[in-house]
């Protein structure tokens, strides 16, 4: 069966395909038929506008657009594919919701060849904190390490972290579970160079590879999750960058007047062991002097001057070792973060070159000949990492800002009731390079939360900001730029772009609490409780309640590994439970009572602060809940964590 056409005068006879008894379909494709090919274009080029490019898209449409190029004079005629392939150059690409594919689509953009930023590209292998806060994003991540490596055990393998791992595994993880998500694409080899904008508002970004070819983002949201914040200038975005003054922040520790002054910063070598025999010393680099790296191995604090035990701060598995090393090592510090691209690459060899004396003195001077740069993990010149571990950069302007004493003093104003992430390590700033900066003795503090605001300038729309940039004040960047906060805080960057671009409206506009509903689906804390894991059948209940503040987290200092307790199991006194009652409800005053909360004064509290009577057992009446079972009976009958919030943790 067949249908007959009359395209401009030219007969064709279409098949008709049958589906069932009462239904058939057809198809047309051009491919292969010259004489309506020619024709088409000749009757096409009639109906055609002045114009100054010709465009089509890849494939069935090529040899259309050849011969309307051929028949008009046109010396070239453009195509559009759905991925630039290795080979092309002087690409222009935009980024757009396919109509055939569900979800938000999702471009990530790549320097290197790496994915995963401080963990690969920037060989920082060891992570920091979080070590007993398996949060959404960090938690997959080290699950598939532990798969990889052959359990947990397998990747405690030096002193530095409990998680060591090659960055090259690192990659391949990240890689895998990109390929996971169908909405997600990633691309290499481009770095920004520009950002798009109407006014106050980001409509996305330009990119530039090696060869200067070009790359244009069109984006409904844009994510700045750089180490330096380089969209922030580009994009109008309001920053600040080095140490704020004390006036400033209301910190106590922070220094009386601000300066520029950032961290030092670090070139990553790994080192890899070649076996009994082998000398894999480097030619000596210019400007060696033993002296520079002469008490390196001086751990004073532990009582031993050992090269061993230094070596072993940063060994990996696989026979590796992380230089990465702070005292007398290869950190430097350098006032490159202004430099436009090509300087700040220029100035940056001294620190490639540090850290290649470095290495010389490990193997010349302390006899590790056997230890050579890795071959198998970054494809440099040199074999160090392909970017530099920056430890501060630029930070945002944003709606909050998030200080130190929003660590050590959760509950002074209410940013808690807004987490996005969550981290436990101390406050540690790298400054051993400056010896004009003011020394900071830094106090213990408990773990904390990112409020959501910290990602959301000021004043720019359609524009979110993670990494290193968000808006901290200096001191607690010293927290917030650990690898496992980054991951968590990208994680929720990520999923408040997907709510605002599904909204069709700016960041700011997204409910905190849709945001945070959002990460607990995906089992990230917004809340940083230490006794309550992802597995716990209550763990969304009792994030939500603690982020309510009506059931307050104890904050403890423990090490380098800060803690959080909620103490599910325990009971309250009556005292404490109107004191975080209180703030949700005004109208309930705040009492010394310090005999434990029962069922029946529960209900009569939450009665009182507007909620439904909870229906009580006449036997339960009078026995003390636990915190868990309060904070179950909060959410079925007030429901605290419905109440909105606005960005700055007050209720709406």
């Amino acid at each position: 069966m067949t249908y007959e056409m009359d395209i401009a005068g030219l007969k064709r006879d279409l098949p008709l395909c049958k589906v069932s008894d009462d239904l058939y379909i057809g198809a047309f494709v051009m491919f292969g038929d010259v004489e309506l090919t020619v024709h088409c274009a000749a009757e096409l080029l009639k109906l055609t506008p002045e114009y100054d490019y010709l465009i089509a898209p890849e494939a069935k449409a090529i040899p259309l657009v050849y011969e309307m190029a051929r028949q008009s004079g046109a010396d070239k005629y453009f195509v559009a594919r759905k991925k630039a392939k290795a080979y092309m150059s002087s690409v222009f690409q935009v980024h757009v919701k396919s109509i055939t594919t569900q979800g938000v689509q999702t471009l990530v953009v790549e320097e290197t060849p790496m994915l995963g930023g401080m963990l690969t590209a920037q060989g920082v292998c060891a992570t920091d904190g979080n070590f007993d806060l398996p949060s959404g994003l960090w938690n997959e991540f080290r699950d598939h390490l532990r798969k990889r490596y052959g359990g947990i055990g397998a990747l405690w393998t030096g002193w530095v972290s409990t998680t060591l791992f090659e960055p090259h595994v690192a990659d391949s993880i990240f890689h895998t579970m990109a390929a996971a998500e169908p909405t997600l694409e990633v691309v290499h080899g481009y770095r920004l160079t520009g950002i798009l904008r109407r006014g106050k508002r980001i409509t996305g970004a330009e990119f530039t590879d090696a060869r200067g070819g070009r790359m244009l983002v069109r984006a409904r949201i844009t994510v700045d999750a750089t180490d330096l914040g380089d969209a922030l200038p580009l994009s109008g975005t309001s920053y600040r960058l080095g140490m704020d003054a004390r006036a400033d922040t209301g910190e106590e520790l922070a220094p009386a007047e601000a300066n520029d002054a950032v961290q030092d910063l670090t070139v990553v070598a790994i080192l890899k062991d070649y076996g009994p025999g082998a000398d894999r010393t480097i030619e000596r680099p210019a400007g060696y002097d033993p002296a520079e790296f002469a008490g390196c191995y001086d751990l004073s604090s532990e009582g031993v001057r050992s090269a061993d035990r230094m070596l072993e701060y940063g060994r990996m598995p696989g026979g590796k070792y992380m230089i990465n090393w702070p005292k007398e090592g290869n950190d430097i510090n350098l006032d490159v973060v202004e430099l436009p691209h090509a300087e700040r690459t220029a100035a940056l060899e001294a620190a490639r070159q540090k850290t290649l004396r470095f290495v010389y003195h490990i193997q010349h001077e302390l006899g590790y000949r056997r230890l050579g740069i890795a071959d198998d993990e970054f494809d440099t010149p040199d074999g160090l990492a392909y970017l530099p571990y920056h430890r501060e950069g630029r930070r945002m302007d944003g709606v909050v800002r998030m200080t130190l004493d929003d660590v050590t003093d959760r509950y002074a104003r209410p940013l808690y009731r807004t987490g996005i992430s969550v981290g436990d390590y101390p406050v540690d700033h790298h400054r051993n390079c400056r010896t004009d900066l003011p020394k900071i003795l830094f106090p213990p503090v408990p773990s904390f939360s990112v409020p959501l605001g910290a990602l959301i300038p000021d004043r720019t729309e359609n524009f979110i900001v993670s990494d290193k940039a968000i808006s901290v004040s200096n001191l607690v960047n010293g927290s917030t730029r650990l690898q496992p906060v980054v991951m968590l805080t990208g994680q929720a960057a990520g999923t408040l772009a997907a709510l605002a671009a599904e909204r069709r409206c700016p960041p700011r506009e997204v409910p905190v609490r849709e945001v945070q509903e959002a990460l607990l689906a995906q089992k990230a804390y917004i809340a940083p409780l230490y006794d309550v894991k992802p597995d716990d059948p209550d763990f969304a209940t009792l994030q939500r309640i603690a982020a309510t503040g009506i059931l307050r987290m104890t904050g403890e200092p423990f090490h380098w590994a800060n803690r959080s307790w909620f103490y599910p199991e325990r009971t309250i006194p009556v005292g404490e439970f109107t004191r975080g009652l209180h703030d949700f409800a005004p109208r309930i005053p705040v009492r010394t009572d310090t005999t434990a909360l029962t069922a029946a004064r529960a209900a009569k509290l939450i009665a009182e602060a507007g909620g439904k009577a909870p229906r009580i057992r006449p036997a339960d009446a009078d026995r003390p809940l636990t915190r868990r079972k309060l904070a179950l009976l909060l959410e079925e009958c007030l429901d605290p964590f419905a109440r909105p919030v606005d960005l700055h943790g007050e209720y709406r």
